[in-house]
């Protein structure tokens, strides 16, 4: 990872305090533009960073794989569901479909996904801060900011 990008996840980690009394403060009292900010600090954030610079989140995190995401990377691997489950997913302590292990073992040296086309939707969407209802997922993007430098960067440009 290259020094810029962990400098932020650097700051995430010691300005955590601060950043989860700002989140309180958002959630008591969202402003009614909540979502557009995060849009906007979400476009100029990527327009400086490169995922592939990083995949922080592909090395530390895994994704939750529903039904329709094992279906269609099985697919692509052209495997059964159920052999695709039993050699990379378990289920979780909150009953959720997860990897097995970390990183990732669909991420290449490159730092590209070989099943990118195929990929969970919860990958499609990470790091979720271009959403609808930001308000909603506050906690999520507060603990985001330690494994995704761009979130990071978004989260410090807000506050």
């Amino acid at each position: 990872m290259k020094a810029e990008l962990q400098s932020y996840l650097d700051k995430a980690k010691s300005q955590r305090k601060l950043i989860n009394r700002f989140f309180n403060k958002l959630k008591k009292n969202p402003p009614k533009d909540l979502d557009q900010q995060f849009h906007r600090a979400h476009e100029e954030a990527f327009e400086q960073i490169d995922c592939l610079d990083c995949a922080n989140c592909c090395k530390t995190t895994s994704p939750i794989f529903y039904d329709k995401d094992v279906e269609r990377m099985s697919g692509h691997f052209k495997m059964k569901a159920s052999d695709f489950f039993d050699k990379y997913l378990k289920i979780d302590e909150d009953g959720d479909q997860v990897l097995k292990s970390s990183p990732c073992p669909f991420l290449m040296e490159d730092n590209k996904c070989m099943a990118y086309e195929s990929r969970p939707k919860a990958c499609r969407e990470y790091p979720h801060t271009n959403r609808k209802r930001m308000h909603q997922i506050l906690d999520l993007t507060a603990k985001n900011t330690r494994v995704c430098p761009a979130v990071s960067r978004i989260v410090d440009s807000m506050m």
